[in-house]
């Protein structure tokens, strides 16, 4: 009983991450685009941003 409870949490642990990583490829892509779209809006020598 405890090995199965063991590999029922073990599955829901990395279920969770799996969607927590998707999450994060989701929005590094939507930062990506947007920084795309500012770089062209405002032209490569005026950024919108300040390093």
């Amino acid at each position: 009983m405890f090995l199965a409870l063991l590999f029922l949490a073990v599955v829901l642990l990395f279920g969770g991450l799996g969607f927590a990583i998707h999450l994060l490829w989701i929005v590094a892509v939507i930062a990506l685009l947007l920084w795309l779209i500012g770089f062209f809006v405002r032209g490569a020598e005026r950024s919108w941003y300040r390093w």
